[in-house]
């Protein structure tokens, strides 16, 4: 029961001077000198038999073969054929490392050195004052291309009309042959 007056306690009383806490491990809690003087190495664990994961892609792969399309009738084919990993493709440690030659150097090429006496002689500024004036007459043929209009029957009559015919009196038809 509570004390009467006191609030209830909500803790523990801890152990005294001479406890100690966490767990003693002969093994490893031998300090220093337990380190200097054994070698524990780990001792290689015997491959455990474990279930390799399954190989979805191939299991869908043969319920879409056999014309399921729901995902109930996945889950029945998943049950009636459980495909799994083989072992090979999923261990990573059995497989060979690729065959390299003996000077592959691995990492990123170094940049070529830029040219001293073409930066001397400003040829990197000549090639890119080319490359303007090309591309300038290019784009001054193209807007020449889009200037030019089709030619109508009123334009053509404006540039070349044609000659005036000569101008003759009218003359009465009786007239004629004074």
């Amino acid at each position: 029961q509570a004390e009467l007056g006191k609030p209830q306690r909500n803790c523990y009383t801890l152990p005294g001077f001479d406890f100690s806490y966490g767990l003693y491990v002969h093994r490893t809690d031998g300090g220093v000198p337990e380190a200097i003087g054994h070698w524990n190495t780990v001792k290689p664990r015997t491959a455990s038999v474990q279930k390799m994961p399954r190989d979805f892609i191939t299991m869908n792969r043969g319920a879409l073969k056999a014309g399921y399309t729901t995902a109930h009738e996945f889950n029945l084919y998943y049950k009636a054929k459980d495909i799994r990993c083989k072992d090979d493709e999923y261990s990573r440690f059995k497989r060979c490392p690729p065959k390299v030659p003996a000077d592959l150097t691995y990492g990123i090429t170094a940049r070529p050195c830029t040219p001293l006496f073409d930066l001397l002689q400003h040829k990197y500024k000549e090639l890119w004052m080319e490359q303007q004036r090309a591309l300038t007459a290019a784009q001054q043929v193209e807007k020449k291309k889009k200037d030019k209009v089709r030619e109508t029957r009123t334009t053509l009559l404006r540039k070349h009309p044609p000659p005036a015919k000569e101008e003759s009196f009218w003359h009465l038809p009786h007239l004629e042959k004074v």
